[in-house]
Order: C-alpha cells, then structure tokens, then sequence
C-alpha cells in the first residue's frame, strides 16, 4: 500500500519521509487547496527527501477552469518542476460543462514526461465520474486522486470501490479526502485501493510577542501547518495491520 502526504513545508516534507511515506505532493497555500510552490521550495525539498516529489501545478485557487494565460503559467511550472529533479506532477483541469478538459490535460501531460502525473480531485467536481475517468485515461495520466465525487473518501467509498473496478489496470486510483489513522485502514478495505492519500497537518501555535493587539495576534500567531512524523507513522502503522491480516488470515481490531 503506498502512502502520499500532502505537505507545504520542507519540514512537513523531512517528516513525512521519516515516518514512512512513499511520496510526498508539495504544494503551498494548503489554506487555498494547495498551489505551485516555488522554485526554492521545491529544491529544498528534493535534496531534503529519498522519497519520491510530486508537485502541483496549480496557479492560483478557486476552479478549475483556466485562462489561456494561466495555462501558459502552468506550462512554465512544468518545465521548471522539471528541471528540478522531481518525480512527478500533480494537474488537473475542467471545462465549464464540468468535463476534463481532454486537449488541454493531454497536453500538458505529455509536456511532463517523462515525470508520472497524477490528475487531482479536480476530478470529483466532473457532472459524470465514469465519463471523466475514461477522459483522464484518454489523456494519459498514470492516476487520479478522488474522493468518488464526495467531500471525503468515507462518503465516496462507494463509488471510489467502483471506479477502482472500472479503471483496472489502465489507471491507478487513490483514494483521499479526510483519510487518518483511525479510517484509512475501513477506507482501504472497503475500496480496495493501493494507494491513499492524506494532510495529517496539525495547526502549530506560536507564542505571540508583547504589546501587539488581539487582532493583530490572530493574523500572526501560529506557524501555520506542520505533519508530525508520528502521525506518519501511526498512519502507515494502520495500514499495515492490513497486510498482516491478509497474511495471517486472522481479523485485527
């Protein structure tokens, strides 16, 4: 089973790599749904972790339908993802009917290649799931991030276990959305998916400096949001109960 962390933070990235992940996708701006994260970033990274890097192409917030000059953005931050030693990238984008946008997805996959590409939860806001996985397969992306059309994978599970039947071997489906330690394993079971994707970010407070207002202490005072390497791994901790299970063929609770 592999494990993905979504992370925005080098050291979020260094935990999630100590804990047991298998690949981390770094964006920044988690507040906003995550965005393409800088250059910088995403170097620092790269030297920190062995694990693999998949980075989000995303210029800005809000849908997923895009201008052609945002396009042109996301076009750079492939190349410049590129060049900085990543595994893979993580994309997605939407017509106005609320279809995959087919030419514009295909072509910025075959821009990334050789770099694997993820098509994200862009793909639960489509009209028609099994219209848009066969779409995403067309494009040629390597898997799709999904909650089966719903707020998080435990509502989706459903539709996550049929989609995962549908796509066979053309396409990897991981499931995410709301995905912890105490769920992952009931997700994973229930879908059959080999792969899950999850924040496990907590809020980290930071003590605030005298003499400011309460106003301003609220802006200013936390760090933002970190991943523990311990959630880390009673994550992965959950999900190999799984593997033991099926090898002992008795039943864990």
């Amino acid at each position: 089973m592999d494990i993905e962390v979504c992370v925005d933070s080098i050291e979020s990235a260094i935990a999630a790599d100590r804990g047991g992940a298998n690949r981390i996708e770094l964006c920044s701006a988690l507040s906003e749904g995550g965005i393409t994260p800088s250059g910088g970033l995403i170097s620092a990274v790269r030297s920190a972790v062995n694990i693999d890097v998949f980075v989000i192409i995303r210029p800005r917030g809000g849908d997923f339908v895009y201008s052609d000059r945002e396009l042109d953005i996301m076009r750079a931050d492939i190349l410049e993802a590129k060049k900085r030693k990543v595994n893979g990238v993580v994309l997605g984008i939407l017509t106005t009917s609320g279809d995959v946008d087919v030419p514009r997805t295909k072509e910025l996959i075959e821009l990334a290649r050789p770099l694997r590409v993820t098509f994200h939860r862009a793909f639960d806001l489509c009209a028609n799931l099994d219209r848009a996985l066969e779409n995403v397969i067309a494009c040629g992306a390597d898997r799709i991030l999904t909650a089966g059309g719903k707020a998080n994978a435990i509502e989706g599970a459903d539709t996550l276990a049929r989609l995962r039947k549908h796509a066979g071997k053309r396409i990897s489906i991981m499931a995410g959305g709301g995905i912890r330690a105490a769920n992952v394993r009931a997700i994973a079971i229930k879908t059959g998916v080999h792969e899950v994707h999850t924040s496990l970010s907590r809020k980290m407070e930071s003590p605030s400096p005298d003499g400011i207002t309460e106003d301003l202490a609220r802006l200013i005072g936390h760090k933002g949001f970190r991943v523990p390497e311990a959630d880390v791994r009673a994550f992965k901790a959950a999900l190999e109960s799984i593997d033991l299970e099926a090898e002992t063929g008795a039943s864990l609770h």
